[in-house]
């Protein structure tokens, strides 16, 4: 399956500005519901695990994500060349990618907007959206603080504005929520207020070196079982593996000893779930869920002048 190109879809009117919204489709597979698998945190030259997550991208079709930290120690055309070039990279032309710290710390991601191309997104960008079977997909970049709130903030509320879908599944790879170590840095929370604003039902991220799966919750870490967003996080790419800290009540499965990947079969109103581990791995986790619903809206009386 092979991308089509970037299409300019909708110029939309918000908070003032005009945003220009960006947006690629992407068939659905031909034997049924779209797969978008994959992981983050992933290539690291001398870590085995890589090689082994990709092994098991050769044997399940669909559109491949990572979900940033992509090669270690730095995102630098080298290491993208020597380190994920081998493994991911024979993936690239069925992959969506969004930049981790490790991907955007070499000159504001230059070298891994030059290595993925249009895998990428707009140069320069790192968050873009396309439609993928009945889902709405946003690939968003937790990395640019500088211009999370002037630029990236309004596109965001403009694109889910202009796209607006029951089902709409994002990923950034700073976690909301993380019982990692090293998983939780708020980066990605202004992101996540405007993604259950407009009732988005999947986070994907990594930057844990493990898997994680939470309940649909708000930002308050609440579960809301049919509003609330299920963060999933999959840095289980191949890097080396962290451990976990805190646990989080609204947390409902969690391993840091399995590299593997995500499946995500993006039903119509639904989704099914699969942690697929490396060969030898003994932690599984699946299921299925329905998309969030917003609430109905609230009835409001509306004056009228009485009859004559």
């Amino acid at each position: 399956m092979r991308f089509n190109s970037f299409r300019l879809l909708t110029l939309t009117l918000a908070t003032g500005l005009f945003i220009l919204s960006t947006s690629a489709v992407l068939p659905a597979q031909a034997d049924g519901d779209p797969v978008f698998v994959g992981a983050g945190d992933i290539a690291a030259c001398g870590v085995p695990g890589a090689a082994e997550t990709a092994a098991l991208l050769d044997k399940i079709p669909g559109t491949v994500f990572a979900a940033g930290d992509d090669v270690y120690p730095y995102g630098t055309l080298d290491n993208y060349k020597n380190c994920f070039e081998p493994t991911w990279g024979r993936f690239k032309n069925r992959m969506r990618v969004v930049p981790g710290n490790h991907d955007f710390n070499v000159a504001q991601g230059k070298d891994y907007f030059t290595y993925f191309g249009a895998a990428a997104g707009p140069a320069g960008q790192g968050y873009y959206s396309f439609e993928l079977g009945a889902w709405h997909v946003v690939m968003l970049n937790s990395n640019a603080i500088h211009d999370l709130y002037t630029k990236e903030i309004p596109w965001l509320k403009a694109d889910l504005a202009a796209h607006p879908k029951q089902c709409i599944l994002a990923v950034a790879h700073h976690p909301v929520f993380s019982s990692g170590i090293f998983g939780v840095t708020y980066r990605s929370w202004p992101l996540f207020k405007v993604l259950y604003d407009a009732g988005a039902s999947v986070l994907v991220s990594g930057s844990a070196h493990n898997y994680e799966r939470f309940a649909p919750q708000n930002l308050a870490n609440q579960k809301e079982p049919t509003r609330g967003i299920r963060q999933f996080v999959v840095g289980t790419g191949g890097a080396t593996r962290t451990p976990f800290g805190r646990i989080w009540k609204t947390t409902e499965a969690r391993d840091d000893t399995t590299w593997g990947v995500l499946k995500l079969t993006l039903h119509p109103g639904s989704y099914d779930w699969e942690f697929v581990p490396v060969a030898g791995g003994k932690f599984h986790d699946s299921g299925h869920a329905l998309c969030s619903t917003l609430p109905a809206p609230t009835a409001t009386a509306v004056a009228t002048k009485p009859a004559k």
